[in-house]
């Protein structure tokens, strides 16, 4: 009977080292699914990222265009304005600087009238 128990241990060791030899190998195995998965994941993260980054390519690439052509009439409509100002100032400088000196230079001095009131009420 010793020699059964034995035996029937000895079969039940082997049992339990294949179902941890089982076991490991399920462990591997779902190790290197997950591996699998994550670099097929970057995989299609970076596919997309390169999709993205070539739709933004395009699309700053059509836009660029319309930026380019509003900066240019914006510079044309400047540059006629400030030749429209500076026209202005070469037609009437002449005439300002004649108006400042005449108002300047060609003064009549007379007394303010609230000081001709004073001088007044004081004399009668």
């Amino acid at each position: 009977m010793a020699a059964q128990n034995s035996q029937g241990i000895q079969t039940l060791l082997e049992a339990e080292k294949e179902a941890a030899k089982i076991v490991q190998q399920s462990r591997q195995y779902r190790l290197q699914r997950l591996k699998d998965a994550r670099l097929e994941a970057s995989k299609e993260i970076e596919e997309y990222r390169q999709a993205k980054e070539a739709e933004f390519k395009s699309f700053e690439a059509s836009h660029a265009g319309v930026t380019s052509n509003a900066q240019a009439a914006v510079d044309k409509e400047t540059s006629i304005k400030l030749q429209a100002i500076t026209d202005a100032y070469e037609a009437n400088k002449d005439a300002v600087v004649k108006k400042l000196l005449d108002r300047v230079l060609l003064i009549q001095p007379e007394l303010h009238r609230n000081l001709k009131r004073a001088g007044g009420a004081e004399s009668q």
